[in-house]
């Protein structure tokens, strides 16, 4: 008999919110040109139909990040996973909206995605702006950066590649900082090593409510 696996815990709960008519009309028509469902190893030439560094954004929100940062990076591929499907539906009308053409979409689990679908050595830079911060002690387990995912990352990106982190939780950024300290693969480099990050809705929430940023950016390197 085999032996059950362990669940996996999530770092995120799926809160679907209210759908627009056009949110859900963009999934419909538009999903089949800008969105992936992966089965096996993702090939990125075919997929943007050329060679470009490729930018992996995981948890875009609303997409309008995303979707600005790919308009003046046209000479990047962008791929952008987020599991809510009102934040999906917005990046598709935006990608529509303003004829953005380097973007694709997966609207699953990151963790899946990185573990089953992103080939090794395949990514320029991985940016993930203001995830969960679970606040409370007793749900620190759940969030996203741990060292299991890091070193799931590390396998990803090329050689000299960024990854971008953000958060407005001092307390979310001392940990992040803390998990990378103990990852040799990285060192911490200025924040203008890499791509211009617009300011994000949740950001400008923050902002509103007194919260610094905290802009956590590290550069693989050889070991």
């Amino acid at each position: 008999m085999l032996k059950e696996q362990p669940r996996r815990i999530r770092s995120y709960v799926l809160r679907q919110g209210n759908i627009t008519a056009g949110q859900k009309h963009a999934l419909e028509v538009l999903w089949p040109e800008f969105g992936i469902e992966p089965d096996g190893l993702l090939d990125f030439t075919a997929v943007y139909k050329r060679e470009a560094p490729t930018v992996l954004e995981i948890g875009f929100g609303n997409g309008e990040t995303l979707a600005q940062t790919a308009a003046e990076n046209p000479d990047h591929d962008f791929l952008g996973i987020e599991v809510h499907r009102p934040g999906v539906g917005h990046l598709l009308q935006l990608l529509e909206k303003q004829q953005i053409s380097n973007v694709r979409v997966i609207s699953t689990d990151a963790v899946d995605v990185l573990t089953r679908n992103i080939p090794p050595a395949s990514l320029q830079t991985v940016n993930i702006f203001f995830p969960d911060p679970w606040p409370k002690k007793r749900h620190h387990k759940r969030r996203l950066i741990q060292s299991e995912f890091i070193d799931l990352l590390t396998d990803k990106l090329v050689a000299d590649s960024i990854l971008h982190i953000a958060t407005d939780w001092p307390d979310y950024a001392m940990h992040i900082e803390a998990v990378l300290k103990n990852c040799p693969q990285f060192i911490r480099t200025d924040p203008d090593a890499t791509l211009e990050r617009p300011a994000t809705k949740y950001e400008s929430r923050g902002h509103n409510l007194g919260h610094a940023v905290t802009e956590l950016v590290y550069r693989k390197v050889t070991t």
